[in-house]
């Protein structure tokens, strides 16, 4: 069965913009995150990923946030804050825990 993910991009008007992701991402919609980070902030941007409703990310996941760990800050659910320490993610982004 295929992980619930819903994604929603919101221009702040400042220069920034904000992905949020909501859900499971896994191999069942990796593709569908992918696409639609790379499709955010194309025009340089600050882009802000908002993963403080993601429960659970896969490898595939977190490949795709090192590919774009150079133009992304990321607010991640505490649960996923060991495994993105682990992984060196917070070593090549700005990753913070959410409030």
């Amino acid at each position: 069965m295929a992980a619930t993910l819903n994604i929603n991009t919101e221009d702040r008007g400042d220069g920034t913009l904000v992905l949020t992701a909501t859900g499971e991402i896994d191999l069942s919609n990796i593709d569908e995150f992918s696409v639609a980070l790379s499709a955010a902030g194309t025009d340089g941007a600050m882009l802000i990923v908002d993963l403080s409703e993601v429960l659970y990310l896969d490898s595939g996941a977190i490949n795709v946030l090192f590919a774009n760990a150079a133009r992304i800050r990321l607010i991640a659910n505490p649960v996923l804050m060991p495994v993105l320490r682990i992984s060196g993610l917070t070593d090549v982004a700005p990753v913070e825990a959410a409030g």
